[in-house]
């Protein structure tokens, strides 16, 4: 178990570790989730959907769905805070159906992705009103209040501890549940 400040890296690592035998893990984590990959081969036998074609939002309902589909499993959203807020209202089904699927929302405050592949495609560096269009930051979405307004049991983790913690509180009890995942 990794300790100290949350990286990408760690974050992973962290899922990897405490994941249970079965769950269902959904992953739009994008920028976030590559330290993910390495360390969940050695996880307990899971199930993973991944981000398909590039376009964003997709993990909520995604792992709605997948609830939806198999009750008995634990579902693990590992979400990017840009496409979480294309797809906000899962949250809201989650709840009203008490649908066992727990979210990671990976905030870093910018829609990272966009800014990754705008530079992949070799364009001139953007400048300052084209930066403010992928920056998540004014204001800044909290995502533990916004779980709250649609009734979903949240908390914040800003350290690895904090981290290992909160997921292990949330994979304790029958529900949603979301953690903002601070980097």
């Amino acid at each position: 178990m990794p300790e100290g400040p949350l990286t990408p890296d760690a974050v992973g690592t962290v899922l990897a570790l405490l994941q249970p035998e079965g769950a269902i893990v959904v992953d739009e984590s994008n920028t976030t989730g590559i330290g993910y990959f390495e360390a969940s081969a050695a996880a307990p036998r899971h199930s993973l959907l991944t981000l398909t074609g590039g376009s964003i939002g997709m993990g909520p309902p995604c792992a709605t769905g997948a609830a939806i589909a198999c009750p008995d499993r634990t579902v693990i959203n590992f979400q990017g805070d840009g496409g979480a807020l294309y797809t906000l209202q899962s949250l809201w089904t989650q709840m009203r159906e008490q649908l066992h699927v727990i979210t990671l929302i990976c905030a870093n405050r910018a829609y990272r992705i966009l800014q990754l592949e705008s530079a992949r495609a070799g364009g001139a560096a953007p400048g300052p009103q084209a930066l403010s269009l992928t920056d998540l930051s004014r204001p800044a979405p909290d995502w533990v209040q916004l779980a709250a307004g649609m009734g979903v049991p949240a908390e914040r983790a800003d350290s690895v501890e904090s981290l290992r913690d909160a997921l292990g509180r949330a994979l304790s009890v029958h529900g949603p549940h979301l953690i903002e995942v601070v980097l």
